[in-house]
């Protein structure tokens, strides 16, 4: 498979890059990002790169220090933290993203420093880290980031417009019904009623904007049906129950580019004994028999995360059936405007061979390494190109016009403002 763009610019005085690695976040999935983004870390090439940990704790301060990259540590945030140094952002409007490393000095107040990074690699997961939210900041501040942009991971985080969207370009989606907390207060039984008649039991309930399993519920009961639903109100204000798809298997796959020009990873099928996978089978097991695991670090602690879940890889399926999934992965990152690395989830009925649509992850578990190994693609060539792609996006959005050459203010202008109002 041939790489997709250039080489990477180097500064030639520096010849290292300097990559903020941004993990942690304000999100159910705070944990989850921990892993995938020390992992990823530990698979930079430490020739080219130099990786420089951002951590966003759960109460939103920002910090930065090596002891951020040690996972083992994360078993004691609150003496990590105090090690660590506050991050503020220092808005500079060039091309590289300035920082200030604020550090106490005890009685004599702070002492602050400053450093720029090149770009930000993002592994936050779930909230404003995969939402749009934070790669809004970056545009803002003119720096380049990895993954998709800011409408697609949007769009992407959104269960109902992502499956929307994709249904009106003929990708298949599950019967569904959006239900909104506003709407659902002092009209759960009729509700549930309405809901059970229309899609039929068993049904799945989800949170919209939430991933890793998270406030997920199957139900066969509509007793069942308003306790998942309120459940998942605990987590997001949009609430989606789907029809439950008959002799499921969960079907997976990766796809890696932009919009223009994307591949698809080998396909993997998740083994659990549960109808649903749970956020504990993802992330809280030991490393699968089966399963592929990419470059460590000795600090990397025991978590494989998303790479430690059970599953067959390549997902045993036809060849036709494999070729068929594939073409729908790159169609719907392509239609949802995706870049960097997505994970795309389906859902097939194994009696009759209907593939669904379920839903798109812009920054995956483990960056779905585990799916790029098996065809050549190790964890630190996947990193280097997410890395490639992010240099590349920024370039073109940043070649085109960002500024119009006429002062409004001007006093002629004025004039002519005031005069229109008139």
């Amino acid at each position: 498979m041939g790489v997709f763009y250039g080489k990477l610019e180097q500064n030639p005085e520096r010849m290292m890059i300097n990559v903020g690695v941004v993990f942690g976040g304000q999100s159910p999935e705070h944990e989850v990002s921990v892993i995938s983004s020390i992992q990823a870390a530990s698979a930079m090439d430490k020739s080219k790169f130099n990786a420089v940990p951002i951590y966003i704790a759960k109460s939103g301060i920002w910090y930065t220090g090596d002891d951020l990259f040690d996972i083992t540590l994360f078993k004691d945030v609150d003496s990590l933290l105090q090690k660590a140094s506050i991050v503020r952002l220092v808005p500079t409007g060039s091309r590289r993203l300035r920082l200030q490393r604020v550090d106490s000095a005890g009685l004599f107040g702070e002492q602050t420093s400053e450093f720029e990074l090149d770009i930000l690699f993002l592994g936050l997961h779930g909230g404003s880290g995969e939402n749009g939210g934070i790669q809004g900041l970056c545009e803002v501040l003119n720096v380049p980031y990895t993954g998709s942009g800011v409408m697609s991971s949007s769009l992407a985080m959104d269960k109902v417009r992502s499956k929307d969207l994709c249904r009106e370009h003929g990708i298949p989606v599950i019967n569904y019904v959006a239900l909104r907390e506003k709407s659902w207060a002092g009209s759960e039984d009729q509700t549930t009623h309405e809901l059970s008649s229309r899609l039929g039991l068993p049904v799945v309930v989800k949170p919209v904007s939430l991933g890793s399993s998270i406030g997920i519920s199957m139900v066969n009961t509509e007793t069942e049906l308003q306790e998942a639903i309120e459940e998942a109100f605990r987590y997001d204000e949009t609430v989606i129950v789907e029809h439950a798809v008959g002799n499921l298997r969960e079907i997976n796959c990766s796809v890696l580019g932009d919009e223009d020009h994307c591949i698809a990873s080998i396909l993997e099928e998740p083994v659990s004994d549960a109808a649903l996978l749970s956020y504990e089978e993802k992330y809280m097991q030991g490393r699968s028999a089966g399963s592929k695991s990419g470059p460590r670090s000795g600090k990397s602690g025991g978590s494989d995360g998303m790479a430690s879940l059970g599953r067959m890889i390549p997902a045993p399926l036809s060849e036709e059936l494999t070729e068929s999934i594939s073409k729908l992965a790159t169609d719907i990152f392509s239609i949802l405007g995706c870049a960097g690395v997505a994970r795309i989830d389906f859902l097939m009925n194994d009696r009759t061979g209907a593939v669904y649509f379920n839903e798109i992850n812009t920054i995956p578990g483990s960056f779905s390494f585990y799916l790029w190994e098996p065809v050549d693609i190790p964890f630190d060539q996947l990193v280097d190109r997410l890395i490639e792609i992010g240099f590349e996006r920024h370039r073109e959005r940043t070649d085109r016009v960002r500024s119009y050459d006429v002062n409004l203010l001007a006093e002629h202008s004025a004039r002519g403002l005031k005069g229109a109002k008139q």
